[in-house]
């Protein structure tokens, strides 16, 4: 018996996905959803899925895991329309960078008996520096040696929280447990900043006296310090994260004005030395970091690695087993 998954939005992140589950040889029926037509197609065309559904409420019917590879801005919307078409004890997950945001449309939105896992992905360090989106760029080992935060609001079985934590082993990534509200607060800081550093640095040079002249010198340094604007979320849904986690993000915000106080300080002052260590200290931790992530070896919690046959045996164990049991109970 094979298990339905049903990948909504197939970007380069649900693409992709299904490309690592495809490559596991996983008795798994993979059914995509896009609200592009030719995106689908292209997805099935590369092997991304194994068929896809227009119509939104057929292609989850028959699922038993359901992925929201989507913008935040198209979370609520897409849960409003799957609602009356979910089957009991189905596992719906997302990768969208708002974590205590979606688990309050899933309590709002979805009945009870159904369960909410929330992922934050981080990409390999090979595709670190990529700036290609869509489905086009989707690639099997997106996420090898990546990294996965997972989040569970409470009261949420565990062999649910364990599926995706199985999922993310198998897409060769690490998953690291935590609760909504300690993920809100990193994505606040490594995800949401850099994309509005991105945008205030263009509102502060762009238009301004001078930058007709300034943009013809304006090359890779520029180019690269504002790609996070975008490259990454699409405006309203980045909009929606920063709102939806003010407190984080104000939080951040904050310090990195102070950063800047800090810098701009160091300058007005003259002092050379002390302007050097600022710099130096900056790059050593840029260094670090890009050392411990492409080691990839970070700090895993959940319980270690899982093969695709124990994955497809989980699976069946908690689908069709109570299936049964409830054929069992009716008769």
């Amino acid at each position: 018996m094979s298990v339905q998954i049903t990948i909504i939005g197939l970007g380069q992140v649900g693409s992709s996905i299904g490309l690592a589950l495809k490559e596991r040889g996983l008795s798994i029926h993979r059914v995509g959803h896009d609200k592009d037509p030719h995106v689908a197609k292209t997805a099935l065309q590369m092997g991304a899925v194994d068929e896809f559904k227009y119509n939104l409420p057929a292609s989850v019917r028959d699922a038993q895991i359901i992925l929201l590879a989507l913008p935040l801005s198209g979370i609520r919307e897409t849960l409003e329309v799957i609602a009356p078409d979910l089957r009991e004890d189905v596992v719906i997950l997302d990768t969208a960078p708002a974590k205590t945001q979606v688990a309050a449309w899933v309590k709002e939105l979805i009945p009870q008996g159904r369960h909410y896992v929330g992922l934050s992905p981080a990409a390999g360090s090979g595709y670190l520096h990529g700036t290609d989106l869509g489905v086009a760029s989707a690639r099997a080992d997106l996420f090898k040696n990546g990294c996965f935060m997972i989040n569970a609001p409470h009261g949420t079985p565990g062999e649910a929280v364990k599926l995706a934590t199985d999922l993310v082993h198998l897409l060769g990534a690490q998953a690291l447990l935590s609760d909504s509200f300690e993920v809100d607060g990193l994505l606040a800081s490594a995800h949401i900043l850099p994309q509005l550093a991105a945008a205030a640095l263009l509102d502060a040079t762009v238009n301004q006296p001078g930058w007709r002249e300034a943009s013809k010198l304006a090359s890779r340094p520029y180019a690269t310090a504002t790609a996070a604007l975008a490259y990454h979320d699409e405006l309203r849904s980045l909009s929606e994260a920063a709102l939806g986690n003010r407190e984080n993000v104000v939080r951040m915000l904050d310090t990195y004005i102070a950063s800047l106080q800090k810098l701009r300080n160091e300058i007005a002052d003259g002092d050379d030395k002390s302007m050097l260590e600022l710099l130096d200290e900056a790059l050593k931790s840029r260094e670090q970091w890009l050392q411990e992530r492409s080691a990839g070896k970070w700090q895993d919690l959940s319980q270690g690695r899982v093969e695709a046959q124990s994955f497809g045996e989980r699976l069946n164990q908690m689908f069709f087993g109570r299936l049964f049991e409830r054929e069992k109970k009716r008769r």
